[in-house]
């Protein structure tokens, strides 16, 4: 299968990325952090959360950020539900897109969601159910699907079936998350191409972690299976608060980097996108893993906030 000469991002930098963060990001600069993003080209944007604030406090105002999203017809906002609470949450906010995610290792759900896998896609099946019911696409996300404590100990056999139930329940697009970041180029074509003789149509999403530094390479690696959605996150920012160690997303800037490099086509602006980068590190006295802003701060094509 051919590279595909265009491909879609989802910056989910104000969720993924923020969620992260100890220090409080007021409303007002998480709207503004969205709207840089979605003028900078960003087709996808995964704006917030619907979680409990005692469990990440960072979403409490996750209502109150939808409520000033900019209204726009070039950009699709979807929030993040981890249940059926949140889900309500997100219809009420009134967004069109929700992404929702459950564990395919049982351990890790255990862990995590104190559940089977079994018991997660019973509800997730409610949950997708009461999404289309209510108008709102969906997509379905897979976590660790690489690995969760060791590379490959997810079996693969259910991550196929998982993929192909949801994908016929007609989710908008299936997500497989190396949430840990255990991939490595080869496991990234062999278990995509699995999950891809089994969804037909359905659009297939990875989110790549750069853990081990092999965020990009396993970008190529899914490019030469056909993959043309990926999550990305600006400035590198993330990880998730509930697996130990893991550490950013790929950065948004450096992905696009390559991805131009390549020759294919995102639509979006690199230099906008450091310039929201940068801001976010003002605020919060740190510098994130992604190297491309930084570069294009050095180059004098984006200025640091003053």
């Amino acid at each position: 299968m051919s590279i595909p000469s265009q491909v879609e991002l989802c910056d989910v930098g104000p969720r993924d990325g923020f969620q992260f963060e100890d220090q409080f990001i007021p409303t007002d600069l998480k709207v503004e952090t969205i709207t840089a993003l979605a003028d900078a080209g960003v087709p996808r944007i995964q704006v917030t959360s619907f979680v409990h604030p005692k469990w990440v406090p960072q979403m409490n105002d996750a209502e109150a950020v939808c409520e000033r999203l900019p209204a726009r017809d070039d950009v699709t906002y979807a929030g993040l539900a981890l249940n059926q609470k949140g889900l309500e949450r997100a219809v009420a906010a009134g967004l069109s897109h929700v992404d929702l995610s459950i564990a395919t290792h049982d351990q890790h759900s255990q862990d995590n969601a104190n559940r089977t896998v079994d018991e997660a896609v019973v509800q997730a099946e409610d949950m997708v159910r009461y999404a289309h019911e209510h108008g709102l696409q969906t997509q379905m996300g897979f976590q660790t699907v690489f690995g969760y404590r060791a590379p490959g100990d997810t079996p693969l056999d259910q991550i196929v079936e998982m993929s192909r139930h949801f994908a016929d329940l007609g989710v908008e697009s299936i997500s497989l998350a190396d949430s840990t970041g255990l991939a490595n180029p080869r496991m990234i074509k062999k278990r995509v191409r699995a999950v891809q003789g089994g969804i037909d149509d359905t659009p297939l999403v990875l989110h790549l972690h750069d853990t081990r530094g092999l965020g990009l390479a396993n970008v190529y690696a899914a490019l030469q299976t056909g993959v043309n959605r990926f999550d990305t996150s600006l400035a590198g920012m993330g990880g998730c608060p509930f697996i130990e160690g893991a550490t950013g997303n790929i950065a948004t800037e450096d992905t696009t980097y390559l991805l131009d490099e390549l020759g294919i086509d995102t639509g979006v602006n690199r230099a906008a996108i450091g310039r929201a980068s940068l801001r976010i590190e003002a605020f919060l006295e740190k510098e994130f893993p992604g190297k491309l802003h930084r570069l294009l701060q050095r180059e004098g094509k984006v200025a640091h906030p003053s």
